[in-house]
């Protein structure tokens, strides 16, 4: 090999072995303390965006959980709202049968009446309830989104419980013009304990729905966030690998560099003997 002044090849190739592993050290601890392996797009451009997609997708199903948590809390409190008429019916139903007892007089029956008078009032009120400024008893139905595409054949309707309508029995007793259980039969108010009871029904089985379909959001999510994992985080052990080996390359490169720099030396001490 020829002693040359004006090139040192050797000390060339030794810094660009040593910036390779300064940077390549650099990238390890960069990702560490980071706790991902994707600190810049350069690193895993497709992976970036795979991953941008799915943590979109975990967030929506969040905003999704918190929905179907807001319509089972109004299905819960309408439940609430149909026990309540279903006992009032029920005491209703008790009153109407006291009320054909042929020992009571005019009096007795007046005071069923005004007890009557007060649970018409009470159901009158119980048909205008809301939750949070939406009525609970109406004409018209509410959809509720569960898949994170906002799908509407996949939406859960909650169906509208009108209890101020004829139809449903409570309409009839919270009538004006029935003012005495006089003016009632037996057979209308168990018309309307029947819808009621069917109301609950329907209510509960919309209730069973949404805990299913939150259910299934909850695994999603669970197996989106495993996914997203594998992609962004980075693997310590491996990555803590790779850091004492740059370490030690970084290192070694800088004792190389130093050496390579003083082969130099040599051609100095041939030209001064």
């Amino acid at each position: 090999m020829s002693v040359v002044i004006n090139s040192n090849s050797a000390a060339q190739i030794a810094a660009n072995n040593l910036a390779n592993s300064t940077a390549m050290l650099q990238d390890s601890m960069n990702k560490l303390s980071s706790g991902s392996k994707i600190v810049s797009p350069s690193d895993d451009a497709g992976g970036l965006a795979v991953s941008m997609k799915l943590t979109a997708t975990s967030t929506r199903q969040s905003a999704l959980q918190n929905n179907i948590g807001d319509a089972t809390s109004l299905l819960q409190t309408q439940d609430g709202a149909l026990s309540v008429t279903g006992s009032i019916l029920n005491r209703i139903s008790q009153l109407e049968t006291l009320y054909t007892d042929p020992t009571k007089n005019s009096s007795d029956l007046a005071n069923y009446d005004d007890e009557f008078t007060q649970l018409q009032a009470e159901l009158t009120s119980l048909t205008n309830q809301t939750f949070n400024g939406v009525a609970m008893f109406g004409t018209s139905s509410i959809s509720v989104d569960v898949t994170d595409d906002l799908s509407s054949g996949s939406a859960v309707t909650v169906t509208a419980s009108n209890l101020a309508s004829t139809s449903s029995g409570i309409g009839t007793l919270v009538a004006t013009t029935v003012s005495s259980l006089t003016q009632l039969t037996i057979s209308d108010i168990t018309a309307a304990i029947q819808n009621v009871a069917t109301m609950r029904a329907v209510n509960g089985s919309v209730q069973s729905r949404l805990n299913f379909a939150s259910t299934l959001l909850t695994t999603n999510q669970t197996n989106l966030q495993a996914a997203i994992s594998d992609i962004t985080d980075v693997d310590v052990a491996k990555e803590t690998t790779n850091l004492a080996k740059w370490n030690v390359l970084v290192q070694a490169g800088t004792a190389m560099l130093t050496q390579a720099n003083q082969s130099a030396q040599i051609a100095l001490k041939l030209i001064t003997g």
